[in-house]
């Protein structure tokens, strides 16, 4: 994806923006330096241009890219450091992956390197993921003393099944691109430089289809697995809150950053 010269959505600084004549809206997280970790602001972005993209005509099918080296190596550290539970409760974070998953038009992911944590979540938002061979998955918010918070657990048991998803979350063992296509979480895999292009132009053959059809196809396809997925979506927002009133969720979290192994004692 090429730098747009107009973007989007005006403001955006952790997302790049292009809408083409295919109607196609291609969105690039724009976080090189910090591995596209996915802070507030980065999730507020996105869910603003998601949210003007559902109502523009212009725009049939989105595509989401992290760039050719990495997705979203999870969420932000710094900003979870100091947080208690209070804070989780309040936290706008849930409002934006809330806006995120209402996103109600085909959405395609590109995803290629470490997608991990809050990436992995983000990348199971999207309807059809697209992975270069070098793409990583996985959830290690246990190594800080927490579990996912925006759909992690629930998402990726429904997707690979309990066993792998327990092993990925309980062991925080990472999932290769060819194992995350048998296992159903990834629809192709393909080398690391034509993701984005593989993506999009799945994308502009999506976009050629009648739109209204498009976006009740896709809604019929995610009431088959939504039925419980509320109930545990709240379930585990409550129990993520709750890990941060722990001693083991500091230890996890200054552990990470002082790029030592942390030691748990289990209170």
């Amino acid at each position: 994806m090429a730098n747009p010269h107009a973007p989007y959505l005006d403001g955006c600084t952790d997302i790049l923006s292009e809408l083409d004549d295919k109607y196609v809206l291609s969105l690039r997280l724009n976080r090189p330096k910090a591995h596209n970790a996915l802070r507030t602001q980065l999730l507020h972005e996105l869910a603003q241009t998601l949210g003007k993209a559902s109502r523009d005509e212009r725009v049939r099918c989105v595509v989401l890219t992290g760039g050719e080296k990495v997705f979203a190596a999870g969420a932000d550290i710094t900003e979870m450091a100091d947080k208690t539970p209070v804070d989780v409760l309040n936290d706008p974070r849930a409002d934006h992956w809330a806006a995120i998953r209402a996103f109600n038009k085909p959405l395609i992911g590109a995803v290629n390197g470490f997608c991990l944590g809050g990436g992995n979540e983000l990348a199971m938002y999207c309807d059809i993921l697209i992975a270069g061979k070098n793409a990583q998955f996985g959830q290690p918010e246990i190594n800080l003393g927490i579990i996912p918070g925006a759909g992690g657990t629930q998402r990726l048991t429904q997707m690979i099944g309990k066993s792998k998803a327990m092993r990925m979350v309980l062991a925080a063992q990472f999932m290769s691109a060819e194992d995350a296509e048998k296992a159903g979480l990834v629809a192709e895999v393909c080398e690391p430089e034509l993701t984005y292009d593989k993506a999009y132009a799945l994308a502009c053959v999506i976009a050629s289809k009648p739109p209204v059809a498009a976006r009740l196809a896709k809604e019929s396809v995610l009431k088959a697995s939504d039925a419980l997925l509320n109930e545990g979506l709240s379930f585990e927002r409550k129990a993520f809150g709750t890990l941060f009133a722990t001693e083991d969720k500091a230890e996890g979290v200054s552990a990470f950053m002082e790029k030592r192994k942390p030691v748990f004692k289990g209170r």
